[in-house]
C-alpha cells in the first residue's frame, strides 16, 4: 500500500510549502473571521418529527503536560474538577440531571467507573446513574454520542459527559509469572507451600510490565505507524514541523487573546491555582529541525516536537433536549447533529478516521465540505492530519480505498483549528473529544458560523466525526 499511495500523492496538489503558506493564511484571516458576528443564512438540519439534542456548556480543567503540576493527584480528582466546573458554570442544580457518562482510556484500578467516583465526589445526587466508556482517542466523542442517544430515545432529558486522562501515574503491573506466584501465595494453606512457590520466583519474574502505548493486534506504537503513514503520502519532515508551528502559534495567540473560554480554574490541593494549558510551546524551523527521528530512526520525519505530547487533564458537558434546556432558562450554545463512527485497517490506515467519517457524516447531514464553517480535528502528530488533508485531497485514494467516486475535498485551512490542537493544547486520550466540540461551538459563535465539523482518529484503526450547528443568537 505504502509505494502505491506514495506514487499516487506525489501527484497531488500539494507543495512543500503548503503549511507555512496555509499557517501564514489563517493567522492573518482568523481576525476577518472573528470579526463576524452574524450568524449565515443556511437550510437548519433540524428534521420533523426527531428531538432537537443541544450542547448548552462545555468546560474543561487546563490541561498539563504529564508529570507536573497535577503529578500527585488521581483520574477522578481531575473529573471532579471539571464537574464542579460544570455546576460552577451553570448553576445547575445537582439533582437535575439523568445520567452521567465518562470516558477515559487508561483506567486507574481503584476507581474502574471512574464517572460514578467523580460523579459522587462532584456532589452530584446519588441517584444519579453513571457509567465509563473507552474508545480510545474518541473516548469522550462515545460519552457525548451516548447522551444524545439517551436523550433521543427518550430515555433522559439531561446528561453530562465527559472524559479524563492521568498520565502522571499509570497503572504498572507485575510480570504473569510473578502475578500468578503471588496469587497461588494467596491461595497457599501450608508453610511448606508458600516457600514452595516462594522458591519457585526468578529474577526476570520481577521486571514489570508498562502500559504499551501500543497496538495489540499489530505490536506497533501509534507514532511508528504515524511515521510510516506520513511516509506512505509523501509527507515530508519540514511539512509536519511547519503544521506544528502553526498550532502552537495560535494556541498561543488564542490564549492571549481570552478565547479558551472552555477552561476553568482548578485549585490543586498543595498546590497552586492553574488556569491555562502549559504545554504551548512556540518555536522557530530552525529549533524544530533540530529534533532527532522518535520512532523510526535515523531516518523517520515524527519528532517529539511535531507529536501531540502525554497529558492530564478532564473535560465535562451539559448535553440538554432543547425543550428542557429552555425550560430551565438556559441559552444552548449548539445543536449536537450527525455523526458517524468509523473503523477500518489498524495496520496500514490507523490514523485515518477523519478522511473515512468526513465524507459519510456530510452525507448524513446532506451537507458538503463548503457549507461548514468551522473545523476542529484532533491533531494526534503533524504527520497524521498532513496525511489525512492528502488522503481527502485525492480522487484515487476515494475510488480505490473508499469506494466512492470522487475525493471529499480538503477542509480550508482558514477555518481550521484556528485556536490550535492537541498538538499544542494537549490531548489526554479520553478528554480530547468534548475539547473539540466546545471548541467548535465556541468558534461558530465568535465567527458567526452556522456548521462546525469534528472528526478525530483514534487506535484501533476507528474514527468518528459529528457536525453540529449554531444556536441561533
Amino acid at each position: 500500500m505504502a509505494s502505491m499511495l506514495l506514487n499516487s500523492m506525489r501527484s497531488c496538489p500539494v507543495s512543500p510549502a503548503w503549511a507555512a503558506q496555509c499557517a501564514a493564511r489563517s493567522l492573518s484571516t482568523s481576525a476577518h473571521l472573528q470579526a463576524q458576528v452574524q450568524t449565515k443564512s443556511k437550510k437548519s438540519l433540524a428534521r420533523p418529527g426527531m428531538k432537537n439534542i443541544v450542547l448548552v456548556e462545555g468546560v474543561r480543567t487546563p490541561f498539563l503536560l504529564s508529570g507536573t503540576t497535577y503529578s500527585d493527584l488521581m483520574p477522578h480528582d481531575l473529573a471532579r474538577a471539571a464537574l464542579q466546573g460544570l455546576l460552577h458554570k451553570t448553576s445547575l442544580p445537582k439533582d437535575a440531571v439523568d445520567y452521567i457518562i465518562y470516558g477515559t482510556v487508561i483506567q486507574e484500578v481503584k476507581t474502574s467507573n471512574v464517572a460514578r467516583e467523580a460523579a459522587l465526589g462532584a456532589g452530584f445526587s446519588d441517584k444519579i446513574p453513571a457509567h465509563t466508556v473507552t474508545m480510545a482517542c474518541i473516548s469522550s466523542n462515545q460519552a457525548m454520542t451516548s447522551a444524545v442517544g439517551l436523550i433521543a430515545a427518550g430515555q433522559c432529558d439531561a446528561v453530562v459527559a465527559g472524559g479524563v486522562e492521568f498520565m502522571s501515574d499509570v497503572p504498572i503491573r507485575h510480570s504473569r509469572k510473578m502475578r500468578k506466584t503471588m496469587l497461588s501465595l494467596s491461595k497457599a494453606k501450608s508453610v511448606g507451600q508458600r516457600l514452595s512457590l516462594i522458591g519457585s520466583i526468578r529474577l526476570a519474574h520481577l521486571s514489570p510490565e508498562l502500559p504499551a502505548v501500543a497496538e495489540f493486534s499489530t505490536a506497533e506504537t501509534m507514532g511508528h505507524s504515524a511515521d510510516r503513514l506520513a511516509a506512505a503520502f509523501g509527507v515530508s519532515r519540514v511539512e509536519q514541523d511547519e503544521f506544528a508551528v502553526r498550532s502552537h502559534s495560535l494556541a498561543k495567540k488564542a490564549q492571549d487573546a481570552g478565547l479558551l473560554q472552555d477552561v476553568i480554574s482548578f485549585k490543586v490541593p498543595g498546590r497552586d491555582i492553574v488556569s491555562q494549558d502549559n504545554g504551548i510551546r512556540v518555536s522557530t524551523m530552525a529549533q524544530m529541525s533540530k529534533l532527532k527521528p522518535a520512532f523510526i530512526k535515523p531516518h523517520g520525519t515524527v519528532t517529539a516536537a511535531n507529536s501531540s505530547f502525554l497529558t492530564d487533564g478532564a473535560s465535562a458537558v451539559l448535553v440538554m433536549s432543547e425543550e428542557k434546556a429552555l425550560a430551565m432558562g438556559y441559552k444552548p450554545k449548539a445543536y449536537l447533529r450527525d455523526f458517524v463512527y468509523v473503523s477500518q485497517d489498524p495496520k496500514d490506515q490507523l490514523l485515518l478516521g477523519p478522511t473515512y467519517s468526513t465524507p459519510k457524516v456530510l452525507e448524513r447531514a446532506g451537507l458538503s465540505m463548503s457549507d461548514i464553517d468551522v473545523f476542529e480535528f484532533h491533531e494526534a502528530f503533524a504527520g497524521q492530519i498532513m496525511a489525512n488533508l492528502k488522503a481527502m485531497d485525492s480522487d484515487w485514494f476515494a475510488q480505490n480505498y473508499m469506494g466512492k467516486k470522487s475525493k471529499v475535498g480538503t477542509p480550508p485551512m482558514e477555518k481550521f483549528n484556528l485556536w490550535g490542537g492537541s498538538l499544542s493544547l494537549g490531548h489526554p486520550f479520553g478528554a480530547t473529544g468534548c475539547r473539540l466540540v466546545t471548541t467548535a461551538a465556541h468558534r461558530l459563535r465568535k465567527e458567526g458560523g452556522q456548521y462546525g465539523l469534528v472528526a478525530a482518529c483514534a487506535a484501533g484503526g476507528q474514527g468518528h466525526a459529528m457536525v453540529i450547528e449554531a444556536y441561533p443568537q
